[in-house]
């Protein structure tokens, strides 16, 4: 878990269609119940579309950014199924949120996984929608 001052908040990408058991999010639930099964309710409830984002309070100062930015799944007729631009949307809405509550923002090379984004595109949108925020980026290990 990050180790900060005040409000944390844990960003990671999410697919549309309501797959979720693969890469990041197998930490996510191994650590908290709440992040995957809002995230279900949510696409069984209201269909997010890509640059939607919920964020999930797990702990009194620890919150996870479920952002819609990736169209699908990976497969060999979808094999960079990441979504720029609704990246980009999604980490407005978490700067703007984390700027309202004083908050760190904390992630894995969000989008480069599972997802096919390349990383300088990724970090380029980070730096842009997040600037002047604290934000951590983690390596797998």
């Amino acid at each position: 878990m990050p180790q900060s001052d005040g409000d944390v908040v844990i960003a990671h990408v999410c697919n549309d269609i309501g797959k979720w058991g693969k890469g990041f999010v197998l930490a996510l639930s191994r650590r908290w119940t709440k992040p995957e099964r809002d995230y279900l309710e949510w696409i069984k409830g209201s269909c997010p579309r890509l640059g939607d984002t919920k964020i999930v309070r797990v702990e009194p100062t620890v919150w996870v950014a479920n952002m819609i930015a990736q169209n699908g799944v990976r497969s060999a007729s979808n094999p960079h199924p990441l979504n720029y631009g609704a990246l980009g949307e999604c980490l407005s809405r978490v700067g703007n949120w984390a700027r309202y509550k004083g908050a760190s923002i904390h992630m894995p090379r969000i989008g480069c996984g599972l997802a096919g984004g390349t990383w300088d595109k990724v970090e380029h949108i980070i730096l842009k929608e997040l600037a002047g925020l604290d934000v951590f980026v983690y390596d797998p290990a």
